[in-house]
């Protein structure tokens, strides 16, 4: 069996994983999209891990509800070596996290709309602050990541706390410990990730079902259709329109 048989193998194991273990989840968090559109909210996309949020975004076939979230701060203020261990102003102020804040707060999110934040391990700083942020204003929390992955690592936020923790909804992407998951001959570790291609396929479930409950209740979502046909750009721009119009 060939690395091509082996890494398709993996591939099918998380379809079934997804089919067959994730099916509440995914309910409950299409459950969340539809009732905050439903009442005037937003579908945020925040970082879901090696830019996959970026496969939702504009896409064909694709609702355009979603919307991007994210944000950049940096603070350039250079001091002399003999101070630069001497605390500032803002001492004990935690640059990277107090960022999160900052963004969140002077964002236009609001209670109500719905974030999707991905973090394959669950560890990482970032996405467990802005999940703890966009909770405390009243946002729902979508969080993918992997179980198996998040169990055997430690929390890297202050808190102690991992992504499954601070979701209002865990997509347990299914994917092993360190996420790759292909041996190959001459390489001491496991090659080949898997959760890009888990954490796509989820979102599309989740939005997929958000927008078929949408049309059940007789308010289907505005959807996109490829550019690259000949009525590409002309269907585009009026599903823009009715986006903006009636916010779904």
């Amino acid at each position: 069996m060939t690395v091509v048989d082996r890494y398709g193998e993996a591939v099918r194991g998380l379809i079934e994983h997804l089919c067959a273990n994730q099916r509440e989840a995914i309910e409950r968090a299409a459950a969340l999209v539809d009732a905050s559109v439903a009442n005037g909210g937003v579908v945020f996309c925040a970082s879901i891990g090696h830019g996959n949020e970026q496969d939702f975004l504009n896409r064909a076939g694709g609702p355009a509800f979603l919307q991007p979230f994210s944000w950049s701060l940096s603070v350039r203020d250079p001091v002399p070596d003999c101070r630069a261990k001497q605390p500032g102003g803002g001492a004990g102020a935690d640059l990277e996290l107090e960022g999160v804040r900052v963004a969140v707060r002077c964002s236009r999110m609001r209670a109500g709309d719905v974030v999707a934040v991905g973090s394959v391990s669950g560890r990482n700083r970032k996405p467990v602050e802005l999940a703890l942020v966009c909770r405390e204003i009243g946002a729902k929390v979508i969080g993918f990541t992997s179980l198996a992955y998040t169990q055997r690592v430690e929390s890297l936020h202050p808190s102690g706390l991992k992504l499954a923790e601070v979701s209002d909804v865990v997509i347990d992407l299914g994917v092993p410990y360190g996420d790759a998951a292909v041996a190959i001959e001459g390489y001491s570790i496991d090659l080949l990730p898997l959760s890009g291609v888990s954490a796509v396929m989820a979102g599309w479930m989740i939005w997929g079902r958000a927008m078929e409950r949408m049309a059940a209740r007789g308010c289907p979502a505005s959807v996109f259709m490829s550019l690259n046909r000949p009525e590409g750009r002309e269907w585009y721009e009026k599903a823009k329109a009715r986006y903006h119009q009636l916010g779904y």
